[in-house]
C-alpha cells in the first residue's frame, strides 16, 4: 500500500473517527482504524463494535493496500505535522507502515486487516432526508437533558420519532434524565413513513453533533428496530440503538399551568448565577419567590451564609414560592434563544415549563426541588 494525501483533508477524516475508537481497548484492533487505499480514494473505519463511522477521501493511491493503525498514535502524528504539507504512506507487510512528510519520517506499528471487525453497513429500515443543520439543532437543543445514570440506561439517549399529525410529518427529539425533560421538534416536508420511538445512544449523539456543527447538506437517516444509519456525504455513520422504553414524555410535559412568568433571559440568567455562588454544590437549591411583578431569588448553604437578588418582572398569577437546581434552570436559560422566555407554573411543588415564542415547538420541563 502506497499514497500521498494532504495534510489537512487526512487530518480533518482522522478527527471525525477519533471519538469512536475504543478508548477501553477491550480488544486491541479496536484501538485501531482501518486504512484501505484503492482507485485514488482512500476508506478509514473505526469501531467500538456499538458505533462505527466509514469515511472516504480522494488521494493520490499509487499502490492499493490496507492495514490497521493505532488511532490515537496517528491522530496525534499527523495532528503535528504543518497543515500545508503533503503525507505519503507506505505499508509494504502489514505489520510497519511509514509516514513521511516534509523531514519528518515515522514507522508505527500495525496489525493486519483480517483481524478487523466488519463494520456491516446495509439497513432495511425506514428511510428519511433531513437537512444537517436543522438535526444539528434539534440534537443541540435537546442533548443537555440525557441522563447519565447507568441503572436507567434507557434514559441515556435521545428518543427519535417520526408522526403525523394533521398531515404534517413531525420529527421529534426528546432527552430527560428524570430532574428536567428537553422536547424539541420539526417539521418535515414530504411523505414520510411513520418511525415508532428508538434511543439514540449519548455517545452517538455527541459523535454525530460534531460531524453536523460545520456542515450544511442534505442527509439520510435509515432506522430499523436495531440500529440507525447515517449517510453525511462521504461518511456513514452506524449505531446500535438503547433497547429499552422511553417514559411516555407527553404525560410529564403539563398543559394547566396557568401562571406565567416573562422574563429578560440575560438577567434572569446572570441573577442566578450571582445567587448560585454561595449554593451548597452537592445541593444547589435556588428559592423563587413569585409576587406581582417582583421575582425574589434566595439561596442559603450549610454554613448559614445566604444570597438574595430582586428582579423586576412582568407577572400577574398566584403568589408562589418553588425551589430549582441552580444548573438546571442555567442549563434550560442557557439553551433558550429569545430575549425574553415565559416560564409557566401551576403551584410550588407541579412542573414548569419554560418556552420562547419565537419557537414553540422548543419545550423545557423542569421538576422542582423541597425548599
Amino acid at each position: 500500500m502506497k499514497f500521498k494525501i494532504l495534510r489537512s483533508s487526512f487530518f480533518k477524516t482522522l478527527s471525525h473517527l477519533q471519538g469512536v475508537v475504543d478508548k477501553k481497548n477491550s480488544l486491541p484492533i479496536l484501538a485501531n482504524i482501518l486504512i484501505e487505499a484503492k482507485d485514488d480514494q482512500l476508506k478509514l473505519s473505526s469501531t467500538d463494535m456499538d458505533i462505527s463511522i466509514v469515511e472516504k477521501i480522494d488521494c493520490n493511491v499509487v499502490e492499493d493496500g490496507s492495514t490497521t493503525i493505532n488511532s490515537q498514535i496517528l491522530y496525534d502524528v499527523v495532528r503535528k505535522i504543518d497543515d500545508n504539507s503533503e503525507i505519503e504512506i507506505i505499508s509494504n507487510n502489514g505489520k510497519l507502515l511509514s509516514l513521511r512528510s516534509d523531514g519528518s519520517r515515522f514507522s508505527l506499528a500495525c496489525l493486519p486487516k483480517e483481524d478487523y471487525p466488519i463494520i456491516e453497513k446495509d439497513n432495511s429500515g425506514v428511510n428519511i432526508t433531513l437537512n444537517s443543520k436543522i438535526l444539528f439543532k434539534l440534537i443541540d437543543k435537546t442533548k443537555f437533558a440525557i441522563s447519565n445514570e447507568e441503572t436507567r440506561y434507557f434514559l441515556n439517549g435521545l428518543y427519535f420519532n417520526v408522526t403525523n399529525e394533521d398531515n404534517k410529518n413531525i420529527v421529534t427529539l426528546v432527552g430527560t434524565d428524570g430532574h428536567r425533560l428537553a422536547k424539541f421538534s420539526h417539521e418535515i416536508k414530504g411523505k414520510i413513513d411513520q418511525i415508532s420511538g428508538v434511543i439514540i445512544p449519548k455517545k452517538t449523539i455527541y459523535e454525530l453533533s460534531k460531524l453536523l456543527s460545520d456542515i450544511d447538506i442534505d442527509i439520510i437517516i435509515s432506522i430499523s428496530s436495531t440500529k440507525i444509519v447515517f449517510i453525511i456525504d462521504n461518511i456513514i455513520f452506524i449505531s446500535k440503538l438503547i433497547d429499552g422504553s422511553f417514559p411516555d414524555y407527553k404525560r410529564v410535559i403539563p398543559n394547566d399551568n396557568m401562571n406565567i412568568l416573562k422574563i429578560n433571559r440575560e438577567k434572569l440568567l446572570s441573577a442566578v448565577d450571582r445567587v448560585s455562588t454561595i449554593a451548597n454544590e452537592k445541593s444547589p437549591v435556588i428559592k423563587f419567590k413569585l409576587l406581582h411583578n417582583v421575582l425574589n431569588l434566595n439561596t442559603i448553604n450549610n454554613e448559614s451564609s445566604t444570597a438574595s437578588e430582586d428582579l423586576k418582572i412582568n407577572y400577574n398569577g398566584d403568589d408562589i414560592e418553588i425551589g430549582f437546581n441552580s444548573k438546571y434552570i442555567m442549563d434550560i436559560v442557557n439553551n433558550l434563544d429569545d430575549n425574553e422566555i415565559s416560564i409557566n407554573l401551576k403551584d410550588n411543588t407541579s412542573p414548569v415549563i419554560a418556552r420562547e415564542n419565537s419557537n414553540t415547538n422548543l419545550v423545557y420541563v423542569l421538576m422542582p426541588m423541597r425548599v
